[in-house]
């Protein structure tokens, strides 16, 4: 997957992204934090430098260029120093704000940061002072910004909402936004506010008809009410959602739990991350929503899309502040998991037998935890693969289609016997566990004694459970406690005619002689 993923962002060429929202200038006073104040009981933080970056929607707007995107930018500055500044970075970094408006009743919204460093280590932020107005744009000035943006919209590959609640997105200028892109046919990404309290979530209203909302844990929480702690439960309030404001996605952001996915056609997804030294998350979503909206824009589905933007976002947040990512940096970023998978593959211990996709059950917990930190999907299937047939081939294939790393539980010999009879299996656990570890899309194998693997999944936590097209979902065994953490039961085709049972009638009733 990582492979695919390393080909998306070579494609993703340079769409025409169109950025509405509420623009800023973030400012940062960097210096060391040498002592408590005698004034007062404060660090006293001696300055030496001092930085000014675009931020908010005009933030996005950079990591969009950083991407290398052509963007266009429309909101709302003040008629100030600061809104001649906030221009000024835009010019530099050759992003369209002819759609950009001054507003002369309202300052520029400025987020001044002081960051210090104890003993010249890791900066940390301190205090952060805002300097802003949430007044609601005027109905004339909304008026002018439906007019510049019109011609925008239908240039625009994809639409991007980046909402701050600084008075830009107002519900009439959103309602009429929405309507435009889906008359000219272009997907629009909102990424919403954070509602007061649950009895404020009426807000959400204004995001209704967008193609996909981003919120996080808490926004998400807060807006339907729902509990978001566990990634079931995120995924129950992304549905909500979902429903709610009729998406077609909505896309749940987790911090160190990366994203949950629930979409119109069905999928409900949870797509981990992998951990990062944090040191700042400011600018995370905003880069989430960057990726996400420019992947989609070159023609990635919303699951490539979504594993992009946790790669993109989790190197931002080890950044300080709002800083751009660039394709090397994540193209840099997916070539070192790509080289660790190997890595782990190469460096597996074998059991008794000469491959080394075979592992004991003690050694696959630990590549599973160190797989799933680089952000792979794990997939699960089972079954004796006593007589290797199409049938068996077919249903591997699709198991690993649902994923990143398939692994397969295998019956023991005396877990076989108990199941299937004195006379199974045909072939030792050995030779059985060898010919799976020799097929491609197999990654791992690992061999189980109980009736069931039941005790293998919960040590796995697969993410996707895969069982053949002749089970029903009820039988599937571990289908319960797979859904209970957010993970899905995937039954695949059922291809008849082929089994092992079969296939040892047929070969019990062919002479000795004749089958030489």
């Amino acid at each position: 997957m990582t492979a695919e993923l390393i080909q998306l962002v070579h494609k993703l060429g340079q769409p025409q992204v169109l950025v509405v929202g509420d623009l800023m200038l973030d400012r940062y006073v960097w210096g060391n934090a040498e002592r408590i104040s005698q004034e007062a009981p404060v660090v006293l933080l001696r300055a030496d430098r001092r930085e000014e970056r675009l931020g908010g929607a005009s933030s996005v707007a950079t990591l969009l260029r950083a991407l290398g995107a052509r963007v266009m930018i429309a909101g709302v500055v003040g008629e100030d120093r600061d809104g001649q500044r906030v221009m000024q970075l835009l010019d530099e970094l050759e992003i369209d704000h002819a759609a950009v408006l001054v507003d002369s009743s309202r300052p520029t919204t400025v987020k001044e940061r002081y960051v210090g460093r104890a003993q010249q280590r890791h900066p940390q932020q301190m205090l952060r002072v805002d300097y802003e107005s949430r007044e609601s744009i005027s109905q004339a000035l909304e008026q002018q910004l439906r007019e510049v943006l019109r011609p925008r919209i239908r240039k625009a590959d994809i639409i991007l909402v980046s909402d701050y609640d600084k008075g830009v997105c107002t519900p009439s200028l959103l309602s009429w936004l929405i309507a435009e892109a889906r008359v000219s046919q272009r997907r629009i990404l909102a990424d919403p506010i954070r509602c007061k309290s649950t009895a404020e979530n009426h807000v959400y209203e204004k995001y209704r008809g967008c193609t996909a909302l981003t919120p996080n844990r808490l926004e998400a929480s807060l807006a339907t009410g729902l509990p978001t702690e566990t990634t079931a439960q995120a995924l129950a309030a992304a549905e909500k959602l979902l429903t709610w404001l009729e998406l077609e996605a909505c896309v749940v952001t987790l911090d160190k739990d990366g994203m949950a996915l629930a979409h119109r056609d069905g999928h409900r997804l949870h797509f981990p991350t992998r951990p990062r030294q944090v040191y700042d998350i400011t600018g995370a979503g905003d880069m989430v929503l960057c990726m996400l909206g420019l992947a989609l824009a070159a023609g990635a589905d919303y699951p490539e899309a979504i594993r992009l933007a946790n790669v993109a976002g989790g190197l931002e947040v080890e950044k300080i502040g709002v800083a751009p990512v660039s394709r090397d940096e994540i193209l840099r970023d997916l070539a070192e998991a790509e080289s660790f998978i190997k890595t782990c593959h190469r460096s597996t211990r074998a059991s008794s037998l000469p491959v080394q996709k075979v592992v004991p059950r003690q050694e696959l917990a630990e590549i599973v935890c160190r797989c799933r930190q680089l952000g792979y999907r794990i997939v699960f299937t089972n079954g004796c693969f006593d007589l290797l047939h199409l049938g068996h081939i077919r249903c591997l294939e699709e198991a690993k289609s649902q994923g990143d790393i398939l692994i397969v539980g295998l019956n023991s010999d005396t877990s076989v016997r108990k199941l299937k009879g004195s006379g199974r299996p045909v072939q030792s656990c050995d030779a059985r566990a060898a010919i799976l570890a020799a097929l491609e899309m197999v990654d791992y194998v690992v061999v189980f004694d109980e009736p069931t693997p039941l005790e293998l999944i919960q040590l796995i936590r697969p993410d996707v459970l895969v069982k053949g097209g002749d089970y029903q979902l009820h039988e599937v065994v571990g289908a319960d406690f797979v859904q209970s953490y957010g993970g899905r039961v995937h039954l695949a085709k059922y291809h008849a005619g082929f089994s092992t049972s079969s296939l040892l009638r047929q070969l019990s009733s062919v002479p000795i002689g004749q089958a030489a």
